[in-house]
């Protein structure tokens, strides 16, 4: 018998004691996979779940609580509606507006911002689903996409362990965050994102790639840490072709009811000029 019967035979047999259907091959070796590329410049597979964990900081419970909007904000979701977000294409957004907050309705797509940012600051708030289903991937999943391409991860990562690079807070198939700052499923958590963007010359030669400060929940994820390509699954990403620094940020649908609420942004600026 092949080691590819062996696995599907063992699959079945544990679906028949009672695992969810969702159960994937990685989940039977471990958190993660190793038969993915090499990270450039670590010892590590994409998505390893050898990777360290990070360690858990409680974060303080005064954070997540409606961040107001300074004066200069783009307001992006105010907890009224979605006429800033559009489906890819154009079409109008699926996802349900009450109670102040946007849930993710699985299988109605992705949603990104009509308008493009360059250098940016940005707030957002959101909660996993206070009734747990799903364990790793599968549990809380979504994400904060800047041009659908560099991602950093939103996942239930309270209690819940999967590869570190794909926990919450990582840069997707790149970067573990520095800690891990989840609060309990269900409550409300904050992200401030701080995203410089890629820069190509006139010739399309990179001459900076895109780079990230993440705090989440008050604790520092990442402090201008760089994207070393896009965020793929399995894969490792690359700066293929020459893009505008103005990207759309976009949210994840990954079939989770996933909340968000209060989210805004602001153009960084430039020292010395007013």
């Amino acid at each position: 018998m092949t080691s590819k019967h062996c696995f599907h035979k063992l699959l079945v047999t544990l679906i028949g004691f009672g695992a969810p259907l969702s159960l994937q091959a990685a989940e039977l070796q471990g958190l993660g996979y190793k038969d993915t590329p090499m990270i450039p410049g670590t010892q590590w597979h994409v998505h390893d779940g050898d990777r360290p964990q990070p360690r858990i900081v409680a974060p303080a419970a005064t954070f997540s609580h409606l961040a107001p909007a300074p004066s200069d904000a783009v307001i992006l979701f105010d907890g009224k509606d979605l006429s800033k977000w559009e489906l890819l294409g154009g079409k109008e957004p699926k996802w349900k507006v009450e109670n102040g907050y946007m849930e993710v309705v699985g299988g109605t797509g992705s949603i990104q911002t009509k308008g493009k940012f360059a250098d940016f600051q940005l707030h957002l708030e959101f909660a996993t689903p206070s009734v747990v289903k799903g364990n790793g991937q599968g549990r809380g999943n979504s994400g904060v996409l800047i041009n659908g391409m560099y991602e950093i991860q939103v996942l239930d990562s309270y209690g819940n362990k999967t590869y570190p690079d794909g926990q919450c807070g990582a840069l997707y198939s790149w970067t573990p965050p520095l800690v891990n700052a989840s609060k309990p499923p269900g409550e409300w958590q904050s992200y401030e994102i701080i995203f410089e963007s890629p820069r190509w010359d006139e010739s399309g030669k990179l001459i900076k790639k895109a780079n990230v400060t993440v705090i989440h929940n008050g604790l520092v994820l990442h402090h201008k840490r760089e994207f070393l390509g896009h965020s793929p699954h399995r894969e490792n990403g690359t700066y293929n072709k020459k893009q505008a620094p103005e990207m759309f940020i976009q949210l994840q649908d990954h079939g989770n009811p996933m909340r968000f609420r209060n989210i805004w942004l602001r153009s960084l600026g430039e020292y010395d000029k007013p």
